[in-house]
C-alpha cells in the first residue's frame, strides 16, 4: 500500500478513532425471542430460502404494504428475525446483531392494532430499526458499547433518540455490534470487534472489514437485516462503515440530534446518524431522530434548523447550478478510488453542477494532535458524566473503573489489543486545563472559520466533495486496521454535516462519495446527494462472498 503523499486524515484516524474491523472470538448467541410463551425460533423455523422477500425494501414500500394489507408490522418483524437467524447467526454468519429485542413481537402487535384503529403516527410507524449498542434503551435489552463491563446494570431511561423513534412508532428490533467503546480503547484495534459481541464481518467479502465503530449497523443495513439502522460518529464511525457497506450515511451537525443517553467519547464531536440503503430512507430517519432536547445544550443552538421532514428537500434536479468544491487533498491514496471519483465528478457536471476544481484547505493536517488531545480530555470527563446518570446501581463511575475492569478480564476484553487510549485519557486533567481549552479552540478555528467556512465563502460553494474512504481492507487481528485514506476528519472536528452515498465499487467492494458543508446545511447536502444517487443508482446488494473475486 505505497503512498507517495500521505492523506492528511489517515494518521489521526489511525491514532484516535480507527474505524476498521476487529477479529471476533465467536459468533454471538442471540437470545431467543419469545411471544406467548413460545421460542421465536420455533415460531419462525430457520431455512435456507432465498431470495429474501424484503431485500432492499424501502421505508415507503413497507409503509405502502402496511396500508394495503400486504404486510403487518408483526409479519415484517418475523421476516427480519428469520433473516437474522439465517445469515447473521448462521450461513455467512455476519454477526452484526448483538441482541434482539425480546419484546419485538409484542410491540409489533400493538403497533398493528394502533395502525388499524388510528392510522400511522409517522412515516416510521412499524418500521424495524436496528440501533448501535451504545444507545440507551430502558427495556429488556442491554446497552454496553460492546463491553462486558456494562452488563451489570441497564440504563434508567431511554436515550432521547430512542424516545423519538418510539414516539414516531418505529419498532426497535434489536441492537448492533460495534467496535468496543466506539473504537476509542486502543490505537491498534481491529474495528468491528467487541468483548461482548465478537467480530462483525463485511457482507461483500467475509474476510474483509466493515469498518467502525458502527460496524454492526453498517453490515446489518447492507444485508437487509432491518429496514434502516442507526450508528454514531465521533470521527468517521457513521460515514466510513456506510461507505464500506454500500450505504447512505449521514453524520449530522452536532446538535441536530441529541446526544443524551448515548455512551460518549467527545461532546464536541459525537452524534448519532442514519445508515440506510437509500437517501430517501436516510432523510425519513433523520427527521424522526432530530429534535431539541433540554438535556443536550447543543440542541438549543439558536442557529439550529428545526425540520421534521427532510424528504421535502429531495430533488432529482438538485445538482443543477449547485456549486461544489473538489477537495483533491483527500484524493490520491488509491488510484482505483480516484477512478471512481473522477467518473463521479463527470456525472456531477453532466447533471448541471458547477465544479470548482480544486479547492484547497490550508489547515488540513494541522489539527491532528489537537483533535487527539480533545478526544482524550473529553472521553475522561464525558464518560464519568454518563456513568453518573446511567442509574440502576452500576458499579462503574469513572474511566478508571473501566480500565480496572479490563485489567481484571484481559482474556475476554483484551485478547488482541490493549487499552492505551483509555490510559492516555485517564492521565488527562479536567476540562478547565488550558491545554484542553487551547486545543478545542484550535480545532474549531482550523476546521470552521479557517477551514470549511473559509473555502465555501471564498468560492461561494454549496458543498465540498471528496472520496469517503478506501475499499474494505482484510481483517487483521495481529496488526489491526489498515487505513489508506478518508475524508471524515474535517467535518467531524468542525461538528459539521457529512453525507456519504454509494458511488461505485472496486472489485465488488463499495466506494462512497462524500458531500459536506457548513453547519446546519443538511437540506442542501441531501438535495445534492439525492440527485447524485438517482442518476447513478450505484448501490449493489452484497453477495456474502468468502473473499474478493479479482478476475
Amino acid at each position: 500500500m505505497p503512498l507517495k503523499k500521505k492523506n492528511p486524515t489517515t494518521e489521526s484516524r489511525r491514532k484516535f478513532l480507527k474505524t476498521g474491523i476487529a477479529g471476533g472470538i465467536a459468533a454471538v448467541t442471540l437470545p431467543s425471542l419469545s411471544f406467548a410463551g413460545q421460542s421465536l425460533q420455533k415460531l419462525i423455523p430457520s431455512s435456507a430460502a432465498a431470495p429474501f422477500e424484503l431485500e432492499e425494501i424501502t421505508v415507503d414500500e413497507l409503509s405502502s404494504g402496511f396500508k394495503s394489507g400486504k404486510y403487518t408490522v408483526r409479519s415484517v418483524a418475523e421476516k427480519y428475525i428469520r433473516r437474522i437467524n439465517e445469515i447473521d447467526k448462521a450461513g455467512p454468519a455476519i454477526n452484526s446483531v448483538i441482541q434482539l429485542n425480546p419484546d419485538a413481537l409484542k410491540i409489533a402487535d400493538a403497533l398493528d392494532k394502533e395502525l388499524k384503529e388510528k392510522g400511522p403516527r409517522s412515516p416510521m410507524h412499524g418500521i424495524p430499526v436496528l440501533i448501535k449498542d451504545n444507545i440507551d434503551t430502558a427495556d429488556n435489552m442491554e446497552t454496553t458499547a460492546g463491553s462486558l463491563a456494562l452488563m451489570d446494570a441497564k440504563p434508567a431511561k431511554d436515550s432521547f433518540v430512542v424516545k423519538q423513534l418510539r414516539d414516531a412508532g418505529a419498532l426497535i428490533l434489536g441492537k448492533t455490534n460495534l467496535s468496543e467503546w466506539a473504537n476509542m480503547r486502543s490505537s491498534h484495534s481491529t474495528s468491528g470487534w467487541s468483548g461482548r459481541g465478537g467480530l462483525t464481518k463485511n457482507p461483500y467479502a467475509l474476510d474483509r472489514n466493515c469498518s467502525g465503530s458502527s460496524s454492526g449497523s453498517g453490515a446489518a443495513a447492507a444485508s437487509s437485516l432491518c429496514a434502516v439502522a442507526i450508528g454514531t460518529e465521533t470521527d468517521g464511525s457513521v460515514v466510513s462503515p456506510s461507505s464500506l457497506n454500500g450505504l447512505v450515511g449521514i453524520k449530522p451537525t452536532v446538535g441536530l440530534v441529541s446526544r443524551a443517553g448515548i455512551i460518549p467519547i467527545s461532546h464536541s464531536q459525537d452524534t448519532a446518524g442514519p445508515m440506510c440503503r437509500t437517501v430517501r430512507d436516510a432523510a425519513i430517519l433523520l427527521g424522526a431522530m432530530a429534535g431539541s432536547d433540554d438535556e443536550d445544550e447543543a440542541t438549543q443552538n439558536k442557529d439550529r434548523t428545526n425540520v421534521n421532514d427532510y424528504t421535502k428537500f429531495l430533488d432529482i434536479n438538485g445538482l443543477k447550478g449547485a456549486r461544489i468544491g473538489v477537495l483533491r487533498q483527500y484524493f490520491g491514496f488509491l488510484p482505483s478510488v480516484d477512478n471512481v471519483m473522477n467518473a463521479s465528478l463527470e456525472i456531477l457536471k453532466k447533471q448541471g453542477a458547477i465544479l470548482v476544481d480544486p479547492v484547497v484547505i490550508d489547515t488540513l493536517g494541522k489539527f491532528d494532535d489537537s483533535e487527539g488531545a480533545v478526544l482524550r480530555y473529553e472521553l475522561k470527563a464525558d464518560m464519568a458524566a454518563y456513568l453518573k446518570h446511567r442509574g440502576n446501581g452500576t458499579s462503574f463511575h469513572t474511566l478508571k473503573d473501566l480500565i480496572d475492569f479490563n485489567e481484571k478480564h484481559t482474556d475476554k476484553e483484551m485478547p488482541y489489543f490493549n487499552q492505551e487510549l483509555f490510559l492516555q485519557a485517564e492521565a488527562k486533567g479536567p476540562l478547565t486545563d488550558q491545554d484542553y481549552i487551547d486545543a478545542l479552540e484550535k480545532n474549531h478555528r482550523m476546521t470552521r472559520e479557517e477551514g470549511i467556512d473559509a473555502v465555501m465563502n471564498k468560492h461561494n460553494l454549496d458543498a465540498i466533495v471528496s472520496p469517503t474512504d478506501a475499499p474494505a481492507w482484510m481483517t487483521d487481528l495481529v496488526d489491526g486496521d489498515h487505513f489508506l485514506g478518508g475524508s471524515s476528519q474535517l467535518a467531524a472536528v468542525a461538528g459539521y454535516p457529512h453525507i456519504t452515498v454509494p458511488a461505485g465499487d472496486v472489485f465488488g467492494l463499495p466506494i462512497g462519495i462524500s458531500f459536506f458543508g457548513r453547519a446546519w446545511s443538511e437540506p442542501v447536502l441531501l438535495k445534492i446527494a439525492y440527485a447524485f444517487e438517482q442518476e447513478t443508482k450505484a448501490r449493489k446488494a452484497p453477495k456474502f462472498l468468502p473473499t474478493v473475486k479479482l478476475t
